[in-house]
């Protein structure tokens, strides 16, 4: 995985895919410049999933939407487009699910967890199960952040069942139509193990 991260950057989406990772370093060190310590903080927790794409070698255009979809999260929160527009979460809760649970499921591959639907022999609908189970599990997570955060830090975060369990159903959708298409794309670059 260290190699690559390390390997340099392959075609032009390759480097597209590394600077978006720019972008989301670059994003922090601003707003902590130029804004609230939180926002930094905010910016800040999306720089270790830009990084996980590197790790495992994802394919550029999967890395590419995997990333812009991570740093549009982040700064929704940070220039309050959840509140502003309507229904922008239920569409972040369900890209950001679909896009969370397929990386993860790629992670699980990379540590033999998990079979490789792509591989030889393998179960392609394993992905089918195992990606929406994961997209739940991040969704549960993320909601209890989102309640701990209202419960002790501030009650400027919106916290209410109704938009818990319709977050958490959104989600699960994502995750449903990321486990489809991991069952039948290769998301990982062909050389990826290989490094």
């Amino acid at each position: 995985m260290k190699k690559n991260f390390l390997r340099p950057p392959s075609g032009a989406l390759e480097i597209i895919a590394d600077l978006l990772r720019t972008i989301g370093v670059l994003s922090v060190i601003g707003a902590a410049i130029w804004s609230t310590a939180t926002d930094a903080g905010i910016l800040a927790l999306a720089l270790p999933a830009l990084m996980v794409p590197r790790f495992i070698g994802a394919r550029a255009a999967f890395d590419i939407v995997y990333s812009v979809t991570v740093l549009v999260a982040a700064w929704s929160n940070v220039i309050d487009l959840y509140r502003t527009v309507d229904n922008w979460d239920l569409i972040l809760h369900f890209s950001c699910t679909a896009v969370l649970a397929a990386m993860a499921y790629l992670v699980l591959v990379r540590f033999a967890i998990v079979a490789d639907p792509q591989a030889p022999g393998s179960l392609a609908r394993t992905p089918l199960v195992v990606v929406p189970a994961l997209g739940l599990a991040a969704s549960a997570v993320w909601e209890m952040i989102e309640w701990v955060g209202y419960a002790f830090i501030t009650d400027e975060i919106f916290v209410t069942y109704q938009d818990t369990i319709g977050d958490m159903a959104v989600g699960a959708l994502g995750a449903v139509v990321a486990g489809i298409v991991v069952a039948r794309v290769r998301l990982e670059r062909p050389d990826a193990r290989a490094h």
